[in-house]
């Protein structure tokens, strides 16, 4: 729920031109709600949580509940407007920097990064992905993988990076993320 809450915010925010880091910060004065956890991403992921929320809701068949089915729903929204957003652009090529959704982690086990590949390409849009965790990785072979950053960035017309990291600030230009931690 506060995910997806942070991330109807983020949503709100970027849809008008609003700095997202001001409102959080603002709702996050409130100390029943705080500033822990509330940097938006693409949309949750992993291989609990949606799997766990979508459990959630069929446990909830015969029981009245609005929440858990917006929290679901949500996070499809949250995808599928990141991808709008990213269109709007009108890129040739989009690299996605990192599949893992955290910062510092190696596990891309249903990341959100996943269903906008899988909506980019749909639209004709090339993709390519650097990642040194995975780029060797077979079970991945429907992606196509650079190994060079150099050579990525140069061949991305815009970057995706659900964390935004170091070795992308010489490129800060192409990059698309939500990280508000950017600047950190």
């Amino acid at each position: 729920m506060r995910v997806a809450f942070f991330n109807e915010l983020d949503s709100y925010a970027w849809e008008n031109g609003l700095d997202s880091r001001k409102i959080i910060e603002g709702v996050g004065l409130d100390p029943r709600i705080g500033s822990h956890y509330c940097n938006p991403s693409f949309g949750y992921g992993g291989y609990c949580l949606p799997k766990d929320t979508k459990q959630l809701l069929a446990n909830y068949e015969n029981i009245p509940q609005e929440l858990i089915s917006a929290i679901v729903r949500s996070n499809k929204t949250r995808k599928h407007f990141v991808v709008s957003e990213i269109l709007k652009l009108s890129p040739k090529t989009v690299g996605v920097f990192k599949l893992a959704m955290k910062r510092g982690s190696d596990n891309c086990r249903s990341s959100a990064i996943f269903d906008i590949i899988d909506e980019l390409q749909s639209a004709g849009i090339k993709v390519i992905v650097y990642d040194p965790n995975y780029y060797e990785n077979t079970a991945l072979d429907f992606l196509d993988f650079e190994n060079s950053l150099e050579k990525f960035k140069a061949e991305s017309d815009l970057i995706v990076a659900n964390r935004f990291a170091p070795e992308l600030k010489d490129v800060i230009s192409k990059v698309l993320t939500r990280d508000l931690c950017v600047n950190d």
